[in-house]
């Protein structure tokens, strides 16, 4: 009965718990195993742990039970033994400060869990904004055999004849609201019809945009990111999903054989043509690192500028991802970008990138959604980085969600301390702030009290709004959401807790913005801003204890993906 090598063991073998005899732990935990029930022939099967993420704070995933349902199928169908287990999970909006805050928890719960339990393969059950992301830094850190499978968009809801998906539109009529178009009760009918269904949000935003760079990085299903969480296609790419799990086992197809470098840059190239989340550049930096691989946003400028974009979709055009869908998903986005890909990056099916998109298309394409690479939306990507004194190691945004006017721009700056101090005063009617001044946040980054939250889309002056006026350039060191827009200058680097420029800004000061030059500046003598940050010296926290001391001393910059230093991949790790 002997285990063997734990490295080469299968099923209930592998990675015995170590009591000081090997065969006397397999006799124990066969043994145990059998008190659930389970039968000779199933105890002797490779086992495939599916990594499940329930939960009554994440809506997002209300449907994981028969979800897993058609996971356990497609690993049984195929001979192998499936036990899911539980890590946390992370419900976008019931977290406080902030669901980024996390998600390098919950990557290293999966990590841990996949290393620590006998599987021989491992299915990946995300789709809410950072449980994908770190389901994926967990693997790659793990690297066993793993298939991502994600819960899929919600589908739209109704109000007064027009369709309605979270959380583009709560924004939109949120607006709407603050400057006096519509009063409380209509705002209270689209509170009930914005999220109507399970799964993920209705549009392009974070969720959505990492199910795709899932299925780009080679990591997913062909076909699989945007399917609907309701539609029967979700439970039958589930089932696809279990079997393809068992194939997987003693192959090659681990996760640092398909997240390389070139899958790297296509899973860029299609955030960039989806004109998708600048959260995803985010959490893509953050899974490179996992392999020890750079993501150098030098080089997303580059790509930026020879990448298309392609989909219409909200929040950016005037579509849904069960639109998207329909019109072919990503598969018809990935062969209109198929000559500026890498098509020999393998993928879990065994395939390369290049013979899937050879293969006949399951899903016809839209070119009214999907645009034709000949009759693009827009000739370059939706995404930029921008350098400069005020942004020395970069800062994003989302050109395609601006206002275009204010792309280039030069105005004073309305400075708010923190969020509290923007939550006092933003309403103020004696702020003194009019439609071409720059609102700055500071003290909104990753090592702040507040965690890096989705706070970059500073609301537009109550006094404003009611002028009219929809944009406004607004500067952080804070993350917006995927399914916001205007014009949102968003992790600006260093931030200003760590002592970077931003800090230094005082209101009043000008700030120039340029897209067309990659270029955020604080129009400040350079000898000024140092004098500033020298008067005002950092103050370590105290009192921090557990999980808040560990991100507090380890997270790093928004440009490494605000992994955990001692969680990146280096060449002594």
């Amino acid at each position: 009965m002997s285990g063997g090598d734990d490295n080469r063991a299968a099923g209930f073998a592998r990675g015995l718990t170590n009591y000081g005899d090997r065969d006397f732990a397999l006799y124990l935990r066969r043994s145990f195993a059998r008190s659930m029930g389970y039968s000779d022939e199933m105890l002797g099967r490779p086992i495939v742990g599916v990594c499940y993420t329930p939960s009554g704070f994440n809506n997002c995933h209300r449907h994981f039970p028969e979800l897993l349902d058609a996971v356990k199928r497609g690993v049984l169908a195929a001979g192998g033994l499936p036990l899911e287990f539980p890590t946390i999970s992370l419900g976008e909006v019931f977290l406080s400060p902030t669901s980024l805050k996390f998600r390098n928890l919950m990557s290293m719960d999966v990590e841990e869990m996949i290393r620590a339990q006998p599987m021989d393969s491992v299915v990946l059950m995300g789709g809410c904004d950072k449980t994908v992301p770190a389901q994926l830094m967990g693997a790659v850190s793990a690297d066993l055999p793993a298939v991502q499978v994600v819960a899929g968009p919600m589908m739209t809801g109704r109000h007064r004849g027009e369709r309605l998906g979270a959380c583009t539109d709560c924004r939109r009529f949120w607006a709407r609201y603050r400057g006096g178009e519509i009063d409380a009760a209509e705002i209270a009918a689209v509170e009930g019809n914005l999220a109507t269904t399970a799964g993920t949000c209705a549009v392009m935003g974070t969720a959505s945009t990492m199910a795709c760079v899932a299925e780009a990085l080679g990591m997913a299903l062909p076909d699989s990111a945007a399917i609907p969480a309701v539609h029967a296609d979700r439970l039958r790419s589930a089932e696809a999903s279990g079997r393809l799990a068992v194939g997987l086992i003693g192959s090659e197809r681990t996760p640092r054989r398909i997240v390389t470098a070139q899958s790297i840059e296509n899973a860029m190239r299609v955030i960039l043509a989806l004109s998708g989340s600048t959260n995803a550049v985010l959490h893509l930096a953050a899974i490179a690192g996992r392999a020890g691989l750079p993501l150098s946003l030098e080089r997303l400028n580059a790509l930026s500028e020879t990448t298309p974009v392609l989909v219409d979709l909200k929040p950016v055009g005037d579509n849904y991802m069960e639109d998207f869908y329909a019109a072919g998903g990503l598969q018809a986005v990935l062969r209109e970008l198929r000559p500026l890909l890498h098509l020999d990056c393998l993928t879990v099916t065994g395939r390369t990138l290049g013979e899937i998109l050879a293969s006949p298309q399951a899903i016809p394409s839209d070119p009214r959604i999907v645009h034709p690479v000949v009759d693009p939306i827009s000739a370059t990507g939706g995404l930029v980085a921008l350098f400069g004194s005020l942004a020395p190691s970069g800062a994003l945004v989302k050109r395609a969600a601006a206002d275009p006017r204010l792309l280039e721009h030069e105005g004073k700056a309305v400075v708010f301390s923190s969020l509290e101090d923007l939550a006092r005063r933003i309403d103020d009617p004696d702020l003194d702030v009019d439609a071409n001044d720059i609102l700055v946040l500071q003290n909104a980054g990753p090592t702040s009290p507040s965690g890096m939250p989705e706070a970059g889309y500073l609301p537009i002056p109550k006094k404003l709004a009611r002028q009219g006026v929809k944009d406004m350039v607004r500067i952080s060191d804070a993350r917006m959401s995927g399914t916001a827009f205007g014009t949102v200058v968003l992790h600006v680097t260093p931030e200003a807790a760590a002592g970077g420029p931003l800090a230094a800004v005082r209101t009043g000061d000008r700030i120039r913005l340029s897209v067309a030059n990659r270029s955020l500046d604080l129009l400040v003598e350079d000898a000024e801003i140092t004098r500033r940050l020298e008067a005002a010296p950092l103050s370590a926290p105290t009192g921090l204890r557990g999980y808040d001391w560990l991100y507090r001393n380890h997270v790093l910059q928004a440009d490494l993906g605000c992994d955990f230093d001692f969680l990146r991949e280096t060449p002594d790790r």
